[in-house]
């Protein structure tokens, strides 16, 4: 794969996945026997794409920016923002990606919620 391949493949998956495709994001992308390690759902494959899904189904239309992607070797993160709609708040999130033959095997991902008052005058974008 080419130096970038991959980096492209998980922002493939996350873009899949918010316009709610998340089973052929699954198909498409994930290896057999993904590890994640969301604290919210056991750490299984089938546990988190039925969250994905049920995500999916409570916020439909939601929307997802990437601000950076990164990759080292079979490593990937992606650094970005989740737009869900009018009086919900945005979400700034990392996702982390290990990839083995091409296909996600291990998921991470750290989300924080944007605060309506940031004080900070950079803003977290």
């Amino acid at each position: 794969m080419t130096a970038t391949a991959l980096k492209d493949r998980a922002v493939e998956f996350l873009m899949q996945i918010v316009a709610g495709d998340v089973r052929g994001a699954y198909e498409r992308h994930v290896g057999a026997g993904l590890r994640h390690h969301n604290p919210y759902f056991p750490g299984d494959l089938e546990s988190l794409r039925s969250g994905m899904e049920a995500d999916e189904a409570s916020h439909p239309g939601k929307r997802l920016e990437v601000r950076c992607a990164l990759q080292d070797g079979d490593q990937v993160a992606v650094h970005s923002r989740i737009r869900r709609g009018a009086g919900e708040p945005d979400f700034a999130v990392v996702h982390l990606f290990r990839f083995e033959e091409g296909r996600i095997v291990e998921l991470w991902d750290v989300v924080q919620a944007v605060p309506a008052d940031c004080i900070n005058e950079h803003g977290m974008f």
